[in-house]
């Protein structure tokens, strides 16, 4: 019997590496890729007349038109505004959602008790609450508050629960054996332990609350980026649309940037993405 031939050992990869790090400077040539590749499609299009400017207008004049909206037309204040409509309602979902979904993952009486609504209430179009809203909050700043509250408050909860289920049970036995109660384990193990989890959920769910606001923001709004894209739409302004849409995703890759460096400071020990 011919003994066995070993395995040849696996091929090194910089690319296709799996978990073993990455360079640096790959990594940031990937990264403007990524941004210079439909820059540049968008380029051609554009220029090359292939779609017509009211469809798709060329980047000069997105930047053209960028400039005049911060420097005439006051979008700071609409920046403003719809910050603080995402904070507020970002914040009361998670003052919410957080605790939920800590005693979700950690009593089975309590996943009893709100997962019926949590589970049924996640899929459930928030737009299809707008008439309700006008009816219960009127038509000012709550109405658009409690809009992003709705959006994003289910997903905390359920994310935030499944995070702490997946704590092992061996810690919280050890901590048993070592005499902790109940009191012990949630503040001691359980909480500190789904912290990594809780920041990304947050970080997770605020492009959730920047999605939403946009929504909300079509109630009666006369000022935020969400109006300024409607607005935009309804005279076939192109290219204050795109600048609307790309400030938003500014302000979002600050706050993803922002909530990745809380983490590191937050909870050195967990393992943080370079995603």
């Amino acid at each position: 019997m011919k003994p066995r031939s070993p395995k040849p050992y696996l091929k090194p990869s910089i690319f296709w590496s799996i978990r073993q790090g990455f360079p640096y400077r790959l990594r940031i040539v990937l990264a403007i890729s990524a941004l210079a590749i439909p820059l540049a499609v968008w380029s051609i299009l554009s220029y090359g007349g292939w779609i017509s400017p009211m469809l798709l207008p060329t980047p000069t004049d997105v930047f053209s038109a960028g400039i005049q909206m911060f420097a005439q037309e006051n979008l700071w204040g609409d920046v403003v505004a719809s910050f603080l409509r995402v904070a507020a309602g970002f914040f009361a979902a998670a003052a919410v959602g957080i605790p939920i979904g800590i005693a979700m993952g950690t009593f089975y009486s309590m996943d009893s008790l709100f997962s019926p609504i949590v589970g049924t209430v996640r899929y459930m179009p928030v737009a299809a609450f707008i008439p309700l809203i006008i009816v219960w909050f009127g038509l000012g700043e709550s109405a658009k508050i409690v809009i992003i509250f709705l959006g994003i408050v289910f997903y905390n909860a359920i994310m935030i629960a499944d995070a702490v289920k997946f704590i092992p049970n061996e810690l919280l036995n050890a901590a048993y054996t070592l005499g902790a109660n109940r009191w012990h384990i949630l503040w001691r193990v359980i909480l500190p332990a789904s912290v990594p989890s809780i920041l990304d959920t947050l970080r997770v769910n605020i492009a959730g609350a920047w999605n939403f606001l946009v929504i909300s923001e079509l109630i009666a709004a006369d000022r935020g980026l969400g109006f300024r894209i409607a607005r935009a739409q309804r005279f076939v302004q192109t290219d204050r649309v795109l600048v609307t849409i790309v400030v938003i995703g500014a302000i979002g890759l600050l706050l993803d940037l922002a909530f990745k460096t809380l983490s590191k400071q937050v909870t050195p020990w967990a393992e943080h993405s370079q995603h």
